[in-house]
């Protein structure tokens, strides 16, 4: 797990970050698809989310389009649990469920489909900043009368996780990796 973390580590400290306004924004490939996902990166990932969740306790992955889909798919035929992804787009099936989320990005509908009443769900996320969109998702499985045991982010950066947190106490909710930016440098604040 020590080689796992390091992977994961010293590729946030090499990713390239860019200006957007006056805004430092750093570009990764499990964060952004691009520059390319070397896979020892990926497998290390995958390894760390694995090792992280009491799978015993989870019926269901969740995944959340677009960047959660390269982390989500693994970890299904990994566990070998079903897998169910928050989409862009309404499919109009039965039991459909919409929910509308916000965050320091962006602003917009995602849909849920086949939930089933009393699944036990640990949802799997590319980042976690202000938590709007992990927020907006555990609200829409709530209505779809499942439980959200589990919330992972690869990636912890703001105050979204410590306030998810405090809203949500019966959930673990976790990232494997917390940074900062300042100015043009990536700061990695646990370990």
């Amino acid at each position: 797990m020590a080689d796992a973390m390091e992977n994961l580590r010293q590729s946030l400290k090499s990713a390239p970050v860019i200006w957007k306004g006056d805004y430092p924004y750093f570009i990764h490939p499990i964060t952004d698809g691009v520059p390319r996902m070397h896979p020892e990166v990926l497998e290390s990932i995958i390894e760390l989310v694995v090792q992280r969740i009491d799978w015993s306790e989870v019926d269901l992955l969740l995944g959340i389009e677009a960047m959660g889909l390269p982390l989500s798919a693994p970890v299904s035929i990994s566990t070998g649990l079903p897998l169910v992804v928050a989409r862009k787009r309404a499919y109009g099936l039965e039991g459909e469920v919409k929910i509308d989320q916000s965050t320091g990005y962006s602003k917009g509908s995602m849909y849920l489909n086949n939930l089933k009443e009393g699944e036990r769900v640990a949802i799997v996320d590319d980042v976690l900043s202000t938590g709007g969109t992990a927020e907006a998702v555990i609200e829409g499985v709530h209505r779809a009368k499942a439980r959200v045991t589990n919330v992972l982010a690869v990636v912890e950066k703001g105050e979204g996780l410590e306030r998810l947190q405090g809203l949500y106490p019966d959930i673990r909710i976790q990232s494997l990796v917390k940074l900062e930016m300042d100015g043009e440098s990536i700061v990695l604040l646990d370990g």
